[in-house]
């Protein structure tokens, strides 16, 4: 039963709405209704409100992490479902009809929880990519799919199979903007709509 109760918190942490509390608690909007319509610190950024953005970023990093220390914490064999939990949660929440985000910044916080090596290739690699590309979600599917790699690389396989279905969640909800990457129009972080 412990793998359940894993799963259930990291799901109960992930699926806190930090994006769309932080624009509503700070009056920029209904996030469903701007931009993608998903909860995550990229279509906050598309408000305009830099600030809101990054504290979204950090808090749904943040999410993920701390389900995943608390699980080590109780039930040490099962934090990689607290993990899988956190991710879902984020990504399917049951406050807001499971319409929740795509979720790279927590499954970037489940990473370092797991181990802080894989959780720094995730972020060296996703802000890395960011910064030479501008294309958020191109960043992150990339980051997330190295995600498993580093960990067979550092000696923990075991943390490799989930990592990698959490890859895979993040490739499938990324499907349209994979769709826009091949032919050419997804949007880059700062371009103008016009652009």
């Amino acid at each position: 039963m412990e793998w359940i109760f894993a799963l259930l918190l990291g799901y109960a942490l992930g699926s806190v709405p930090f994006g769309l509390i932080l624009t509503k608690l700070f009056g920029a909007g209904d996030l469903r209704s701007i931009g993608s319509g998903n909860i995550g610190a990229t279509n906050v950024l598309r408000t305009g409100r830099k600030g809101l953005a990054a504290s979204t970023l950090l808090l749904d990093m943040a999410k993920g992490l701390i389900a995943v220390l608390l699980a080590w914490r109780v039930w040490p064999d099962e934090a990689g479902y607290a993990a899988l939990g956190a991710v879902l949660g984020h990504c399917f929440p049951v406050w807001l009809r499971f319409r929740g985000g795509k979720g790279v910044a927590t499954l970037m916080g489940v990473s370092l929880g797991l181990a802080w090596p894989i959780g720094a290739a995730y972020a060296a690699t996703w802000l890395g990519l960011l910064a030479v590309t501008r294309i958020s979600s191109l960043a992150g599917m990339i980051a997330a799919v190295i995600s498993p790699v580093v960990a067979v690389l550092i000696g923990r396989p075991e943390l490799a199979p989930v990592l990698a279905a959490l890859a895979v969640l993040v490739l499938w909800l990324h499907r349209a903007n994979i769709a826009r990457l091949r032919a050419g129009t997804e949007p880059k972080v700062g371009a103008s709509k016009q652009s």
